[in-house]
């Protein structure tokens, strides 16, 4: 078994094998031959693309080898064309190769010659002269070449002599000739075997038995107008159709001048697409005819008598080839996708076209008919590459319908068109865009409030098209941008971190930075503007005249001042702008308001009427300086004017105008304050006494239930030394407690120095303040002891007037309900320290 492989330019190879090999069996190297490593045909998913519905052969991608898929019978695959082979492509992808495969199929000597007949029957006349010649049966080899047709041999007789001819096809055909005369008389009947044999290893042969009738004489033969016929007809003719008539002359007479036509030589098996009537010799179509199957026809004509003698001729129908075929289009390799950042020449889909028909009707050429970036560059044969012509932007269009058209040259030409969607992916080549974007904002705005959102757009997609928000560090008046605005990451809605003065600042300017979620990422900025608008936050300052607390200042007017003489003039500001700093002037109230005006914008003070001698020397203005802000703001100013000729009467009158009460121009604020105290004072009453007769209620309550025993206790230096007190005597009395009575709340707290007073003897009348030593609460189990405060003038309705007359400070008696003490008269005042 041989194999043959031609490697031929541009990636293209041949391989030459026999037909019917199994299934698996070896056909060809193509790592080899193509010089590719095996690795690269597995990373490359290598594979065939076949133009057939069997798959012959098969690519072993792990060896790199194309082994037999299938049985190749070339009889069916190719009937009798020859060479008969059929093509391939190998594709790869990444990068996209195509490399193209032609497999041979070798003839094997698998046929024996046939003929169509078991028997040939030949009826001949006597008169039949010699020469003549008598065609026979072809028989029919499926094989090719060598191994087909390659001779026939007759049986040895004294009458007939085999010829054997050659088609313009190449096929073999034998013709018997008559080398003597037949005599019916002597033998009637003649049998021969007609022998057929091919050229293969080993030989075979076909055999036909050849029944020869011996008939009387008919001396002329049938013989045909033209020795050969030759017609066209088109591919699309119609079942029916004419398309020749054939005539023979038989110069007999009569019955045996009778001519009847009919095809020979038809090998076994063939279905021609046509018949001839055997009486008018008319050829008709009787079946579909394709130029790509059969392009010619060669038909054996005989015309026969009825006595067997025959004539021939030969019929050659030529079929034209018509544009009935559509070309088809194939998609190799196509993925559906590209990236928007691909250069042009980028392939995208690798598309095959095949068009059955011949000649121009067979040339095809792809085309794509919208105006879009792309391109049909021709590849291989019948193979075209789909190529990016620009550079492709995906925000600008994301998706292209792509219609290819192939079209062929036939007259008229037939296309057929494919359309194929395109989607191009993006990748992050946008960076956000932003508009300009300014606002304005009113002054002593709250801390937090929004003032305008920034948005940016990015005609990405998903995350290259996130949008992120940053505000970029800068200064404002030496502090920090952040300082003043703050931006949302999100949704860009920026808000006042401060309120703003207009008078401090007016305008601020920062960059937002607008960042996209692509790797890397783009971005852009924006330039915000956010102004401050002024609001009427600041009231009007006068200038002039200055407002001293300790000196007068007064303008001097002459009596001899005549009308529109300008007194002084008012100088105001206001720090607002705008409508806000426009300032107006009125006259409030005057001493005498027919004497002066004010102006209204200029805040000049003028006479209105000529000064007389009746006119008071002490003149004084009130005049009102207001803005035009809503609400609006005043201030005012008192403007002192002397009307007088010399100095001296000015000091004079003018001596106790500070300490005017009539022009106090606090008399509102005094009014209010006085209003507050009283309120104060009032409410302080209500709670003091409401908490005078709470205290009350539950000292008496105390008193009831208290239980612990009160034992007088005379000490001998307490006497009563002043016989004139309203107390006779001196008590002193000693409150007992139980053992645990310290852990009791109730304590009377000390005075800062721990005074204790004592009524000395020794002192007459006078009250002694000794400094303690130690606290009695130091000594847990001494006796608690009250001093009686003993005075003449002592006469207390209550325990807390003596308390606070001697300060005698109680800090807690929340639980004094462990420290009863019995007052037997309630006159007296006791101070304890414990």
């Amino acid at each position: 078994m041989l194999f043959f492989v031609f490697l031929l330019n541009n990636g293209q190879i041949r391989y030459s094998i026999p037909e019917e090999m199994r299934k698996g069996l070896f056909v060809g190297d193509v790592a080899k031959d193509l010089g590719l490593d095996v690795k690269r045909l597995v990373s490359g998913r290598a594979r065939l693309v076949i133009n057939d519905n069997n798959q012959y052969v098969a690519l072993d991608q792990n060896k790199g080898h194309i082994v037999v898929n299938e049985r190749i019978d070339r009889e069916k695959l190719c009937a009798k064309k020859s060479p008969c082979s059929f093509s391939l492509e190998i594709v790869l992808e990444d990068p996209l190769e195509l490399f193209s495969v032609t497999i041979e199929i070798q003839d094997v000597n698998d046929h024996s010659p046939s003929f169509p007949k078991k028997e040939i029957n030949l009826e001949i006349s006597e008169s039949t002269p010699t020469g003549t010649v008598f065609l026979l049966d072809s028989a029919s080899d499926p094989d090719v070449g060598i191994n087909s047709l390659q001779s026939y041999s007759l049986k040895a007789n004294d009458y007939f002599v085999l010829k054997q001819h050659t088609r313009t096809d190449g096929s073999k055909y034998a013709e018997m000739m008559l080398q003597s005369g037949l005599d019916r008389e002597k033998q009637n009947k003649h049998t021969l075997i007609l022998t057929a044999v091919d050229g293969g290893e080993p030989q075979r042969s076909g055999t036909v038995k050849i029944n020869v009738s011996v008939l009387d004489a008919n001396d002329n033969a049938p013989v045909f107008t033209l020795p050969l016929y030759k017609v066209s007809v088109l591919e699309n003719a119609l079942p029916g159709t004419t398309v020749a008539r054939v005539s023979a002359v038989d110069a007999d007479e009569g019955y045996n001048g009778n001519v009847t036509y009919s095809f020979t030589h038809l090998e076994e098996g063939s279905s021609y697409p046509f018949q001839i009537d055997s009486y008018t010799g008319e050829v008709k179509i009787t079946g579909e005819l394709d130029y790509e199957v059969f392009p010619n026809y060669e038909i054996n004509l005989q015309a026969r008598d009825p006595w067997g003698v025959v004539g021939v001729s030969k019929l050659i129908i030529e079929i034209t080839d018509v544009n009935d075929n559509t070309p088809f289009i194939t998609m190799a390799s196509y993925s559906g996708k590209i990236s928007e950042d691909s250069t042009p020449g980028t392939v995208v889909a690798l598309i095959s076209v095949q068009d059955k028909d011949s000649g121009k009707n067979g040339q095809v050429h792809l085309n794509i008919i919208e105006n879009i970036p792309f391109k049909i560059k021709s590849s291989l044969r019948n193979y075209y590459a789909l190529v990016t012509e620009e550079n492709l932007d995906r925000e600008k269009r994301s998706q292209y319908n792509i219609t290819l058209t192939a079209t062929d040259e036939g007259l008229p030409s037939l296309s057929s068109s494919k359309t194929v969607v395109l989607d191009v992916t993006d990748v992050n080549d946008n960076a956000p865009a932003f508009t300009l974007f300014s606002a304005f904002i009113t002054e002593n705005n709250s801390p937090g409030v929004s003032v305008l959102s920034v948005n940016a757009k990015d005609s990405d997609e998903n995350q290259n098209a996130r949008v992120s928000y940053i505000l970029e560090n800068s200064d404002v008046s030496g502090s920090p941008i952040s300082e003043y605005v703050s931006v949302n990451a999100e949704n860009g809605d920026i808000r006042a971190v401060r309120s703003y003065d207009y008078e401090q600042i007016k305008e601020l300017t920062f960059v937002v930075k607008a960042q996209d979620g692509g790797s890397p990422p783009l971005s852009s900025n924006v330039t915000v503007k956010i102004m401050i608008q002024d609001q009427n936050d600041n009231a009007p300052q006068v200038l002039y005249p200055v407002q001293t607390g300790g000196s007068l200042v007064a303008e001097m007017v002459p009596r001899s001042a005549d009308v529109g003489y300008l007194v002084t003039k008012v100088v105001a500001v206001d720090v607002d702008s705008g409508q806000n700093a426009w300032l107006s002037y009125k006259l409030q109230k005057a001493t005498d308001r027919a004497l002066f005006e004010v102006g209204l914008q200029n805040g000049e003070v003028r006479t209105i009427r000529q000064v007389t001698d009746k006119d008071a020397v002490k003149q004084r203005l009130t005049v009102i300086v207001e803005d035009n802000g809503q609400p609006s703001r005043s201030a005012t100013v008192i403007v002192n004017v002397a009307v007088a000729d010399s100095f001296p009467e000015v000091l004079s009158e003018f001596t106790d105008f500070t300490h005017d009460k009539e022009y106090n121009e606090n008399l509102t604020f005094y009014l209010v304050l006085a209003l507050a105290v009283v309120s104060f004072l009032f409410i302080t009453c209500v709670v003091v006494i409401i908490s005078v007769k709470i205290y009350r209620w539950r000292q008496s309550r105390i008193l009831y239930h208290s239980n612990l025993p009160v034992i007088p206790y005379y000490p001998p230096r307490y006497s009563d030394t002043l016989g004139t007190g309203t107390l006779p005597h001196v008590y002193n009395y000693e409150v007992c407690r139980t053992t645990d009575s310290r852990k009791s709340d109730c304590k009377f707290g000390r005075a800062g120095s721990q005074n204790v007073l004592i009524m000395d003897p020794s002192s007459t009348g006078t009250m002694q303040r000794i400094q303690s030593e130690k606290s009695i609460l130091d000594e847990p189990d001494s006796p608690l002891e009250v001093s009686l405060c003993y005075s003449t003038t002592c006469q207390f309705h209550t325990f807390n007037e003596c308390l606070s007359k001697y300060n005698c400070n109680i800090q807690s008696m929340s639980d004094i309900t462990r420290y009863d003490m019995l007052i037997q008269n309630s006159a007296d005042c006791f101070s304890g320290e414990i």
